[in-house]
């Protein structure tokens, strides 16, 4: 995580709908006028009508978040996965390029997948997106990044509570009980880690939750590699269970069940779930903190600075410090 300076609280001020269908027409689409903003925080992301594919996708990049280069082996992933028949949206390449520049913006342009939300509880589902997981990391373990970042307690962890302590939004009264919750749940994710011991890392999604999934016909279609980055298989895995321990335990042995299919599992990963799982909550508060300048994150999540949301989230990372210790998944 990088802390945007004033002059990046509003990377996107400039990009009108106009400026969108400009850029389009930059990369030789012909834009029909119909346009979409879709859900997207991070980045800005348009659904576009073309004249001759029917409906585009325009990714626009925030400024100062991933280098070209970064991009890039997102880029590169994406193409590999299409090329071996995966379900993704890959760029589409322009002059040999899929990183594409229109005045001060750095963009991508992608075909429009069909489908609707995940339903994961119909039959055999968890298993189709098993499947395509065990595929999708057998590519990923073929070659490493190398300018990509890594899942690491720095960064996920250490990174995000300094830019939570640093953004002004804590309440009075709260600042050092979330700095003693977060401080001891870090604590606790760094001695699970290290009693696991190093697990192989491959090129992962980083970011497999339902919202970046769709569904159609033929199963699960992936659509935003944008997090991707090396780290443990499970991290793709885990953020797609959900309820009570015993369903979690059951929808863990479909999903798996699909994945050892095409692809090997390390089963010490299974002890990493819930540590992966603080450092989503304590990485998903640096996050909002830091972006707090850009007029989209309030307007997103305006309970965000409430004393109530702080009391809630501080309880909750003392509730996963303890659900680390118990691991419910395992028993």
């Amino acid at each position: 995580m990088t802390d945007p300076s004033a002059a990046d609280a509003r990377p996107f001020a400039g990009l009108s709908p106009e400026v969108v269908l400009e850029a389009a027409a930059s990369a030789g689409f012909e834009a029909d006028g119909r346009l979409l903003a879709l859900n997207s925080y991070e980045n800005r992301v348009y659904q576009v009508g073309e004249s001759t594919r029917g409906m585009l996708v325009l990714k626009f990049y925030r400024a100062g978040r991933w280098s070209d280069a970064q991009i890039g082996e997102e880029h590169e992933l994406t193409a590999e996965l299409a090329a071996a028949e995966l379900p993704v949206a890959a760029p589409l390449a322009v002059d040999g390029r899929t990183l594409l520049r229109y005045r001060e913006f750095r963009f991508a342009v992608f075909p429009w997948m069909r489908g609707r939300a995940p339903e994961l509880d119909r039959p055999e589902a968890r298993a189709m997106l098993g499947r395509a997981l065990g595929r999708i990391h057998r590519i990923g373990a073929v070659r490493p990044f190398h300018e990509r970042p890594a899942l690491t307690i720095e960064r996920l962890g250490y990174a995000a509570r300094r830019a939570v302590l640093a953004s002004g939004l804590l309440p009075d009264g709260l600042t050092e009980r979330y700095a003693r919750a977060s401080s001891l749940l870090i604590e606790r994710i760094e001695a699970l880690m290290q009693s696991v011991g190093r697990v192989s890392e491959v090129r992962i999604h980083g970011d497999c939750h339902l919202g970046n999934l769709l569904w159609n016909e033929q199963g699960p279609v992936f659509v935003d590699l944008d997090d991707c980055m090396m780290g443990p298989r499970v991290q793709d895995l885990w953020m797609l269970l959900s309820g009570a321990p015993f369903e979690q335990q059951r929808q863990w042995e479909e999903l798996l069940g699909g994945y050892q299919q095409f692809a090997d599992f390390d089963f010490r990963e299974v002890r990493l779930i819930e540590p992966l799982r603080g450092l989503r909550m304590l990485h998903h508060a640096g996050w909002v903190a830091q972006r707090w300048d850009d007029p989209a994150f309030p307007r997103a999540f305006p309970w965000f600075g409430e004393t109530r949301n702080w009391e809630s989230y501080v309880t909750d990372l003392l509730e996963q410090s303890i659900t680390i210790e118990n691991q419910p998944l395992l028993n």
